[in-house]
């Protein structure tokens, strides 16, 4: 096997640690622990009807569903179970919040507790794992309350409730044709590839940053009759192409898994839209907040690229509830900058032009 000389995530952090001579080591040792829960879901994900994981979990009784009153994926619960069961040992966390389980988790008695918090997203994509399309995970990492950390008490909701901007780190993991770790502690972006030789990840996209121009956007089309006005503006405009008000043309892109699309965003630039719509008025969005929206809006503004909910940035959105859920938009700067302008102008009614009128000189 060939030497090579690139940094393992191990060397990576330890780099990092030291800019902060003070620094204890348990947040380094929290990284590498989410990071072995990443390669044993990677495994399993690569196995697939082979490793007797595919499928609705507890199909035989009908199935289960999450606090999302989504279906289970047997792979959904599975991987809930391995970044408790790598992370809750070592004595760096206080407590755990995720997309499968509707309260906190608590760090059994029998280990020490840490500073540190891990909200996650198991596997984000989940309802296209029979089909072969990339999945991942998700995770943030925050810091405990310091009156908990004095007092030894059990987390509650409320300690998970903070600001996008609190966040220490955030990352995903995808799992496609190679495994990817990408990775912000604060201080730019960077991916780590799974060398299955090693069993290591390994440093292959150093200071990812993305194009602040773009022409390929991102949104879930079957939903445009429940688009608020400015989405439906900005869609109109990149449709229309080089003669439409944008002067160029641009492509769609959706593959229903946001770290995919998050992936694809941080290696060639790009915007996705989850706006607010219409369809359900109780739902202010689809995605959720803590494990989803605020980890992939840090990781865009550390890359130089910009996340919102289309009105306001999203990593200074205060959190009300541990699912919160939230629209987003996320990408090439310059284009989630023009989404925000448009809902923050005026709505103007569409003229009316009885030429194209939406009828026919055929009707009865």
């Amino acid at each position: 096997m060939p030497l090579t000389y690139r940094s393992t995530l191990t060397q990576f952090l330890i780099e990092e640690r030291r800019r902060f001579p003070g620094a204890s080591g348990d947040f380094n040792a929290l990284i590498l622990d989410v990071a072995l829960a990443c390669k044993a879901i990677a495994r399993a994900v690569a196995l697939g009807e082979l490793g007797g994981a595919m499928g609705d979990h507890a199909a035989d009784t009908g199935g289960s569903v999450n606090v999302q009153g989504e279906t289970q994926k047997k792979l959904d619960v599975l991987s809930n179970e391995v970044f408790i069961r790598r992370t809750e040992w070592a004595g760096n966390l206080a407590g755990m919040a995720s997309e499968e389980m509707e309260l906190p988790y608590q760090i059994p008695r029998q280990y020490p507790r840490g500073k540190y918090m891990l909200v996650f997203d198991p596997l984000d994509g989940s309802s296209n794992i029979d089909v072969n399309v990339c999945v991942g995970s998700i995770f943030s990492v925050l810091r405990a309350p310091q009156d908990a950390l004095d007092s030894g008490r059990d987390l509650n909701e409320a300690d998970f409730l903070q600001a996008g901007r609190q966040q220490v780190a955030a990352g995903y993991a995808v799992y496609g044709p190679s495994t990817l770790l990408v990775l912000t502690v604060g201080n730019g972006v960077n991916g780590f590839t799974l060398d299955p030789n090693l069993g290591e990840f390994m440093l292959t996209h150093p200071k990812m940053q993305i194009p602040p121009e773009t022409h390929e956007f991102a949104i879930n089309a079957s939903n445009s009759r429940f688009w608020q006005a400015p989405v439906k503006r900005y869609v109109d405009e990149c449709l229309a192409g080089q003669t439409g008000p944008r002067g160029k043309d641009f492509n769609m892109r959706w593959i229903a898994s946001m770290v995919a699309e998050a992936h694809r965003i941080l290696m060639r630039g790009g915007v996705f839209m989850y706006p607010r719509d219409n369809k359900d008025p109780a739902k202010p969005g689809r995605l959720r907040l803590l494990y989803e929206a605020n980890p992939v809006g840090m990781l865009m503004e550390q890359a130089g690229g910009r996340a919102s909910t289309g009105e306001l940035p999203m990593l200074d959105v205060q959190p009300t509830s541990l699912h919160q859920r939230i629209g987003l938009v996320f990408g090439s700067k310059n284009e989630v900058e023009r989404i925000e302008r448009y809902h923050a102008e005026p709505v103007q009614a569409e003229p009316s032009n009885p030429l194209f009128a939406e009828r026919s000189l055929f009707r009865n």
